[in-house]
């Protein structure tokens, strides 16, 4: 019953992980053009940032640390404003808006309160400050994008049911600040900051990047929202502490707030200095080291090169500025094995290479960001010995089209045919042909397969070909039989084992199943999906395509394909469902792995007359079939169809559709898969190359 009767294959292996190079659905190609990173130079990858519909990835902090010692310095230039020593940890982030909840003298009381947030989209964040000598802890929530969101912060804090001190209220914090001048030392500008305190007044000491590139440290006092708060809080300190002469900070200043944070663990007090960055256009870059920095909330993952700390859009923005040639360790590192053949290693290097040189700067602050929304990209962890020597014998080398940069994409696996630009954004231009694959199947070259079995309960099911033996006996159909190699064998609803997925059976040695097909299990070269129930794809459409959907979709088919097969008009009900590109069909189906589809009705089967026309028949009706002994009806639910590529199915009761694909990824341009497969079959690099990308040459830039 496959509609695409173009290949027989099996459901393939799963391959690794980080091999997934999809472009998410809103990507499109860029033009190539003349504007491009330095193929001598770094690369900027965006961690985390703002950068509203291109890319947002935020956080409210970072916590760095290195086994060798950085320092952090403005990003214009001038000498560091602070070391940090080797294995110490530091927190960083923005001199924002926040809510200030609480201040107690007692860790547990602002550690309780803080694991009440935890949960929250209002984040916590604890630090330590002294008052009159004595510790005091105060906690914040934030930070804010703006003074309206810190409001409804505000709103949400005193709605958590927090045991707030007594005669404390929650209040929002704002980035206006008082200066008290410039200190020679950071102890005189501490023993300032403690008369403030003492005084009941919030003050810190600052590392400020002098004209001349000097550094300086200062006090600053309060952390007023607006204007009349920060006059009340300069009036309050003419009060306490007349020999100090406040100053309101000019227009643009910018510095390093040091304070100390008390919540890197709610369990345990433990503390690190917290460093606020202040300054709307403010920049300041934690200098690489040959170790690396160790980023804590990126998976704790450690980037070679530097990172550039700043504001954008209200959120802290991490940028790794790093020289290309090492970006490419860790993206060849993440998107492919170690374990795969140096020509595919170099094939990768010179594609990633393209393709990242290729941006220019789409991402305004950025060249490129660090997931499969340009390339993987996990830090040092992700190198090997082996990928090092493919990239460095390939240093600079990139495929050129017409005089410019090849945007070369890449997937996983592209089932055996790689896409055709029209089946996937609708461009790309001649660079990108559909062109076969076959090596793709190298995913599941060791895989095991997985009988499909019917069993004499009317269950059906897969189960692995290692826990099933064929008896030698056969049905009067011609189906084997098969029977189990050990006790209680599951049988699976799909050809891949998911601990969150209840067996529909099991089958013991002597009890006989019939085999109706054999598939590879699941993954990147094959796979099987579903069923998925009307109520599914619905909740899966909606938003997805344009034009109203029906209450209920009871006709789902593929109605038009493009050259390489993969789905271009899909219709429920007889209605086209109108996506703005068809790879969007993957996200409007709930994240299929590609397009390269068959859509199956778990429920029925379309039956062939002999004048052409055709039927469909559910689960719950029944057909008359004409065989050797004459007319006899067959009932809709239990059949069993064989197709004319001589698989076998069961039609049965649930409803809902199945997802019969191949590949993994839009296809388009580069088989990751298939060139592991062509260089292990003796293939080099730049011959793999010129197979997947059309009219292109190989240049040292």
């Amino acid at each position: 019953m496959k509609l695409a009767k173009r290949k027989k294959t099996g459901m393939g292996l799963l391959g690794r992980g980080a091999l997934a190079a999809l472009l998410v659905a809103a990507s499109v190609l860029a033009p190539a053009g003349t504007t491009h990173a330095d193929a001598n130079g770094t690369i900027r990858v965006a961690l985390y940032a703002d950068i509203g519909s291109k890319y947002k990835s935020t956080v409210p902090l970072i916590t760095l640390q290195s086994d060798s010692g950085f320092s952090l310095l403005p990003a214009a230039g001038g000498a560091p404003l602070l070391a940090v020593p080797a294995q110490n940890k530091v927190r960083i982030s923005l001199d924002g808006y926040r809510v200030k909840v609480l201040e107690t003298p007692t860790w547990q009381v602002a550690a309780d309160a803080a694991k009440k947030l935890q949960s929250t989209s209002d984040k916590p964040q604890l630090f330590m400050a002294t008052r009159g000598g004595a510790k005091v802890y105060q906690l914040y929530t934030g930070g804010y994008a703006s003074e309206s969101a810190a409001t409804n912060g505000l709103a949400s804090v005193q709605k958590a049911g927090l045991a707030l001190p007594a005669g404390q209220t929650p209040a929002v914090a704002g980035t206006k600040h008082l200066s008290a001048g410039a200190f020679t030392t950071l102890e005189e500008a501490q023993g300032v900051v403690g008369s403030f305190t003492a005084a009941g007044l919030d003050a810190w000491p600052v590392f400020v990047s002098g004209a001349d590139g000097s550094t300086r440290t200062e006090v600053w006092v309060g952390e007023a929202v607006n204007d009349s708060s920060l006059a009340a809080i300069s009036a309050s300190a003419a009060a306490a502490l007349p020999q100090y002469a406040l100053t309101p900070l000019a227009a643009g200043s910018s510095g390093l707030i040091v304070r100390m944070d008390a919540g890197l663990d709610f369990t345990t007090e433990t503390q690190a200095f917290h460093y606020l960055l202040s300054g709307s256009e403010a920049k300041f870059v934690a200098a690489g080291n040959e170790k690396g920095i160790l980023l804590t909330e990126r998976s704790k993952r450690i980037y070679r090169g530097d990172l550039e700390l700043g504001s954008l859009n209200g959120s802290l923005s991490v940028i790794n500025v790093v020289p290309l040639e090492q970006y490419l360790y860790a993206v060849v590192g993440g998107e492919v094995s170690s374990g795969w053949p140096e020509e595919a290693l170099k094939a990768q290097a010179v594609a990633a290479r393209s393709y990242a040189l290729a941006q220019g700067n789409r991402f305004d602050v950025a060249n490129v960001v660090d997931t499969t929304l340009s390339q993987v990209y996990n830090g040092i962890s992700a190198e090997a010995p082996v990928i090092t020597r493919a990239v460095d014998a390939t240093a600079g080398e990139v495929l050129m089209s017409g005089g410019k940069i090849v945007e070369a994409v890449f997937s996983s696996n592209s089932g055996g045919v790689t896409a055709d630009p029209s089946e996937v954004w609708n461009n790309g231009g001649d660079t990108f042909v559909s062109v076969a694959s076959a090596e793709d199947a190298a995913a599941v070259a060791s895989s095991k397969k997985w009988y499909y079995l019917l069993l004499d309960s009317g269950i059906s099911g897969y189960a692995r070909e290692d826990n099933i033996k064929l008896t030698g006996n056969s049905t009067a159909a011609g189906l084997p039989l098969a029977t189990a190699t050990a006790k209680d064998v599951n049988i699976r609803p799909l050809p891949v084992i998911e601990s969150s997925v209840t067996p529909t059976g099991k089958l013991n040695p002597g009890d006989n199943a019939v085999v109706l097909d054999q598939v590879f299990e699941s993954g990147s070269y094959s796979w099987i999906k579903g069923p998925y129930t009307s109520a599914d794809l619905l909740k899966s459409l909606t938003g997805k395509v344009s034009g109203t959907l029906p209450s209920s979709i009871t006709s789902l088919q593929v109605t038009k394909r493009g050259p390489s097969g993969r789905a271009v008009e899909v219709k429920a009900n007889g209605q086209i469902l109108q996506v703005k590109y068809p790879d969007l069909f993957r996200s409007s189906f709930g994240g299929l792995p590609s397009t390269l589809f068959d859509i199956v009705p778990a429920g029925s089967y379309t039956v062939l007359g002999a004048d052409g026309s055709t039927a469909a028949i559910g689960s719950s009706a029944s057909a008359g079939v004409l065989s050797a002994t004459g007319k006899v009806t067959a009932a809709g639910s239990g059949t069993v169809v064989m197709g004319a590529d001589q698989t076998s199915r069961v039609v049965t009761n649930s409803p809902g559709f199945y997802f019969i694909g191949w590949g993994n990824g839009h296809g388009l341009g580069m088989s990751q898969w298939g060139v592991k497969g062509m260089a292990d079959s003796g293939y080099d690099y730049k011959q793999i190359l010129q197979h997947y990308f059309n009219n292109v040459t190989i240049v040292k830039e």
